[in-house]
């Protein structure tokens, strides 16, 4: 895998965080965040399709782990995401440890593993700027109720709240039999993402003790493999 291809990779997703694992890899991320539902071992899987180009990314997003932050439970929610325009098709996978607060739904911890290499964690406090960042664990809180409608994806028919964005964003439907974010279907201005299966059985895809990410010494060994 290219060194170029895995900085741009790790940038979007450090800038996206908690959205770019909902909406798919990209510059600009759609701001719908669903509805919070997360069970253990249960997720679900999307292909997202950009308007413009037609280009589309499958992603995998599940809950595969449960453990306390500051007395409060928290899920460790990741996500694998392919796309054939890039890195050979081959999957990166990133997980988030996610706390709920009165804001809403916050990424504590960011380890990610792009294909052949070992996992890095990412530094939320690094540089003396925070890369914690909240999404609104319900939709109604930035979203207008439409109303209720049976929509079919190819994971089959559901009954959804349809949610209108009120920034003029897009279209959500949502179901509460979908974990973790109880999205269906979301239509945006210049995206569209379908649930193409329900996950029950998700297994954490991260292997090995992961290292504290540093963008230097990852600069460093490719000049050393180029040297060579």
């Amino acid at each position: 895998m290219k060194f170029r291809q895995i900085a741009i990779l790790i940038a979007t997703l450090a800038v996206a965080l908690p959205l770019a694992a909902q909406m798919g890899m990209g510059p600009r991320v759609p701001t719908l965040s669903g509805v919070w539902h997360p069970e253990v071992g249960a997720g679900a899987a999307y292909d997202r399709t950009v308007a413009a180009t037609g280009d589309k990314t499958q992603m995998e997003i599940t809950i595969v782990g449960k453990e306390d932050v500051a007395g409060k439970p928290a899920y460790w929610m990741e996500f694998a995401m392919s796309n054939p325009k890039m890195m050979n098709g081959a999957q990166m996978v990133m997980k988030q440890l996610m706390a709920v607060d009165d804001a809403g739904v916050t990424s504590t911890r960011v380890i990610m593993q792009p294909p052949g290499s070992d996992p890095m964690e990412m530094e939320m406090n690094g540089g003396g700027h925070s890369m914690k960042q909240t999404t609104p664990a319900n939709i109604a809180d930035k979203a207008e109720l439409v109303g209720t409608e049976s929509i079919t994806v190819p994971a089959g028919t559901f009954s959804c709240q349809h949610f209108h964005m009120k920034d003029g964003s897009g279209d959500g439907w949502i179901s509460d039999k979908v974990s973790p974010w109880s999205l269906v279907k979301y239509q945006g201005t210049d995206s569209t993402m379908v649930l193409t299966k329900l996950i029950t059985d998700a297994k954490d895809r991260i292997t090995g003790t992961p290292k504290k990410f540093d963008p230097m010494d990852m600069m460093r060994n490719r000049m050393g493999q180029q040297a060579h």
